[in-house]
């Protein structure tokens, strides 16, 4: 009879544990970059990611798999032990992921001595326009597109001042006509699906694999899933400039609303 009670109160312990919910305190190390990781809980499903000192906190039972994954990182997975639960703390040690290229040789191969170097060496140097003090542009690079567009709305000028100066023989009427024909307002919602596109391509690569680790959806449904998300008016909003975190929540938002879609 003692021994059926202290395996009853053993059995209601261990059952009390399991089911007990922490929130766990982690740090990872790593020589790479720490921040931004994706910690995923895959038995509750629940997901976070690191600070800028690769710290987190994320709930976890006994027992619960931990996945930890960046693009500068291998995959990494943890069970949550009753060691670590009882301590509520836990560091994780990421090896980082190295893509080694084939070596490659281009042009002639240099011997290490400097005048024989020098007679098998071949090209120009490019000419830098701050070395002959011509003042450079910088900034970004503009697409094709972003340059048609100001190009057809001459430069930039504003409708009204492009009339006044037609009108005055100051300016080319081929801005007038591409507004009056459409052409403009063409080009700029071409620029504008071009900047969504690429944005939804960023947000793909760096949020995707983890987002269906935790949200079951077969191959062939992803990519019109996230073609759903880019549709939403509020999809530059959500995911323009934001936390892994912040768009996971977003993504989640349009998930719902996909599967009762797909249900409909």
């Amino acid at each position: 009879m003692k021994r059926l009670l202290l395996f009853a109160l053993f059995f209601s312990w261990a059952f009390l544990v399991t089911a007990q919910s922490i929130d766990l305190f982690g740090k990872i190390k790593s020589g790479a970059n720490v921040e931004n990781i994706h910690v995923i809980n895959k038995t509750q499903q629940r997901f976070t990611t690191t600070n800028t000192q690769g710290e987190f906190t994320i709930p976890v039972k006994v027992n619960d798999t931990l996945m930890f994954s960046s693009i500068q990182h291998k995959p990494h997975e943890q069970v949550v032990s009753e060691f670590i639960f009882k301590n509520k703390i836990i560091v994780v040690h990421l090896e980082e992921q190295v893509n080694e290229l084939d070596e490659v040789n281009v042009g002639r191969l240099l011997t290490g001595d400097l005048m024989s170097d020098i007679e098998n060496t071949t090209g120009e140097v490019p000419i830098n326009f701050y070395d002959v003090g011509i003042p450079g542009y910088t900034g970004k690079i503009a697409t094709e597109s972003e340059r048609n567009l100001y190009e057809a709305n001459g430069d930039g000028v504003a409708f009204e001042t492009l009339l006044l100066q037609v009108l005055t023989l100051n300016v080319s009427v081929n801005p007038i006509i591409n507004a009056i024909s459409g052409r403009t307002k063409y080009l700029k919602e071409h620029v504008e699906m071009e900047r969504k596109s690429e944005l939804l391509r960023k947000v793909k690569l760096r949020v995707s694999e983890t987002f269906f680790e935790l949200h079951s959806l077969p191959e062939d449904k992803r990519n019109d899933f996230f073609y759903f998300c880019e549709e939403d008016e509020n999809f530059e909003e959500a995911c323009q400039g934001k936390t892994d975190f912040e768009i996971f929540q977003f993504l989640e938002k349009k998930y719902k609303q996909y599967m009762e879609n797909l249900e409909n």
